[in-house]
């Protein structure tokens, strides 16, 4: 091609603001893109981790004509062994990009260390590692939720009560988002001025047992507790213990809008359920790695879900979200 020529090509490229129609392009190939989650196994169809499902699938569903596919894989949520052999098994699979939840720090930045090395992008859902070269993160801001929570509590309960924090969950060092939200709990009754109140925490490795329930009773007894702030969404553990002892006087808040929390707030066992969209995270999940891959296209790297806060009257307007 003569120079004169090549260069009359470019300047009409400039002018019309040409942009390459990379779909286009996929579908003539009829290459597909494969993308592989991560995610805790929900331990029913009506389990949190459930959700971030529904929304992966739906917007893979959409995607279908372009040649887009998807690879789940699930670990144990109580076992950092089973995230490390799902994750060995993504890796050998080396697919074109990976969404995860990094339920356990030590193995999530072992798992994202190996995904830099073969240059596969990464998006984090639920919570975040910041700083790890994730493409995105799609969730809620943790410390900002307990945060949230530690106002509507102290609102709640009278000023002489204590409340408590309980963390459902195992490996409590490795829970990243339930730390977080721990942290933004406390840092909104320091930052109030209100180091007089007295806060507790508690970590409960196995809520099916019933072993724990007479230690948070003990509690609840011997430090004058008026509040409980569920770090996640098993608020339906300690309503069942409310209710079976009658704790009536105790309020409660919790997360996500599981049929059981439900049931519990419209009760009124349970006052307020923070909501963090995981059907969205999952749909936008699949759609933020579509956009960068396959449309080559430049994606935001922190989206933030917003912080819902549900109550006995506004739950049925949520229905889409349970």
């Amino acid at each position: 091609m003569a120079e004169s020529t090549k260069k009359k090509i470019l300047k009409i490229v400039k002018e019309l603001d040409y942009q390459p129609n990379y779909l286009a392009s996929t579908l003539a190939s009829k290459k597909s893109a494969v993308f592989a989650t991560l995610l805790p196994l929900p331990p029913s169809i009506e389990g949190y981790w459930n959700k971030p499902v529904v929304g992966i699938n739906k917007r893979i569903n959409e995607l279908t004509q372009y040649g887009v596919e998807v690879k789940p894989f699930t670990f144990n949520q109580f076992d950092s062994k089973s995230f490390g052999t799902e994750a060995e098994k993504i890796l050998e699979l080396k697919p074109d990009g990976v969404i995860l939840a990094p339920f356990f720090i030590k193995e999530s930045k072992q798992f994202i260390e190996q995904l830099k090395k073969l240059s596969i992008p990464f998006v984090f859902i639920d919570s975040e590692i910041k700083n790890t070269g994730q493409l995105s993160y799609i969730g809620q801001d943790s410390f900002q939720s307990g945060l949230v929570a530690g106002k509507l509590l102290d609102i709640l309960v009278d000023k002489n009560k204590s409340i408590i924090v309980i963390h459902f969950a195992k490996e409590m060092d490795n829970q990243n988002h339930l730390m977080l939200r721990e942290k933004g709990f406390y840092h909104w009754f320091s930052k109030n001025g209100k180091k007089n109140r007295r806060l507790l925490t508690c970590e409960i490795s196995n809520g099916e047992s019933d072993s724990w329930q007479e230690k948070i009773l003990d509690k609840i007894e011997q430090n004058n507790i008026g509040g409980l702030f569920v770090t996640n969404s098993k608020v339906f553990y300690a309503a069942r213990l409310i209710q079976k002892y009658k704790l009536k006087k105790l309020k409660v808040i919790g997360h996500d809008l599981l049929n059981e929390n439900v049931e519990y707030l419209k009760k009124e066992v349970v006052q307020f359920l923070i909501c963090q969209k995981p059907e969205e995270q999952g749909y936008n999940a699949i759609n933020k790695l579509f956009r960068n891959i396959v449309q080559k296209r430049e994606v935001e790297k922190e989206n933030y879900t917003s912080i819902d806060i549900i109550t006995k009257e506004n739950v049925d307007y949520y229905k889409d979200l349970k």
